[in-house]
Parts: C-alpha cells; sequence; structure tokens
C-alpha cells in the first residue's frame, strides 16, 4: 500500500512539474471584421412626417421585446422617431411618408419576431400620453373635492383606491402614511 502511494505521488509531481511552463507564448489569434461607421441616418427637412400609432400583440416584456421593437423600427430609413409603451401595448412612429408606410411598420414588427400582431393602426395628430391616473379609483381623482374624498369610510380605503403610479396629491400623501 505505501509502494502504491509512493508511485502515485511520483507521477502526480512529475505531471505537475512537466506540465508547468514559465515560458509559454500566449496564442495569438487574428480575426478579421467588417468595420462599419455608423452614421446617422440623414432625413428630409422638407419631408411630410406622418404621426402614426399602432397596438402590437405577443410583447412579454419591457427590455428584450419592446425594446427591439422600438431599434428594428427607428432604423428604418424615413423614420424620425419610434417609442414602443411596453406598459399600454403601444408603438408611434414618426415617419416620412413617401419612404415608409403602414405595411413597412408592419413588416418590419413581424420580421422581428412572428409572435408581434400588430393592430389598430392609425395616423394621429399627436401621440397619446400616458396618463398615469387612469386606474386610480381614489374620489379625489374622480374630479371630487378634497373634504369629498375626506368623507371616506376609512384611510385605508383611501390608500387602496389609489393606482400605484397616480401622482395626485392625496393619493401621494396617503400612501407616505403607509
Amino acid at each position: 500500500m505505501k509502494t502504491l502511494k509512493n508511485i502515485l505521488t511520483v507521477i502526480l509531481v512529475a505531471t505537475l512539474f512537466t506540465a508547468c511552463k514559465n515560458e509559454a507564448k500566449p496564442e495569438v489569434k487574428t480575426i478579421e471584421t467588417d468595420v462599419a461607421i455608423a452614421t446617422k441616418k440623414a432625413l428630409n427637412p422638407d419631408a411630410n412626417f406622418v404621426k402614426t400609432e399602432f397596438t402590437i400583440d405577443g410583447m412579454t416584456c419591457a427590455i428584450g421585446c419592446a425594446r427591439t421593437i422600438e431599434s428594428k423600427i427607428a432604423k428604418m430609413d424615413g423614420v424620425k422617431s419610434a417609442k414602443v409603451d411596453f406598459d399600454r401595448k403601444l408603438a408611434m412612429v414618426e415617419y416620412d411618408e413617401a419612404m415608409v408606410n403602414h405595411e413597412t411598420l408592419e413588416a418590419t414588427v413581424s420580421k422581428t419576431a412572428d409572435i408581434y400582431k400588430v393592430s389598430d393602426m392609425k395616423d394621429v395628430d399627436a401621440f397619446t400620453a400616458k396618463t398615469h391616473d387612469k386606474d386610480c379609483q381614489k374620489e379625489c381623482c374622480k374630479n371630487k373635492t378634497a373634504a369629498e374624498s375626506a368623507s371616506a369610510k376609512t384611510p385605508a380605503d383611501n390608500k387602496e383606491a389609489c393606482a400605484k403610479d397616480c401622482k395626485k396629491p392625496c393619493c401621494a400623501e396617503k400612501k407616505g402614511d403607509a
């Protein structure tokens, strides 16, 4: 048994001694790549820009889905601006109507992934603003006076009625009490 240990020890030391090379030269690999210089798209200042909003179904996350779609649309020639709101499933695009149309926008979204479906595409004069208070059920958010909202059964009722992102002062002060 002792002899077996000694033999294994000698083999281990010999392996470590021969495997360690202090003068090893690092391997250098050369990889050829195409380096493209990023240039800003030139938009025609005389173009007729159209604002369009449409719904995108099939998005599952804000970063992976919404941002990917937004960047694909923004990279299209003729697109001045693109914004995809994951929470509302809404895309807002401003583009040169001579270069882009509803079909090309829909095709770009569909090419990003098969699960994305475009619907309710319409031209608008101004983009729909995100309303933080639309789901707020608090009495003061329903255009009631402060005295009327104070007459709620309990303060807890008021807290539960505020939407998480409600920015109205009556909701903010009740949330601070929690």
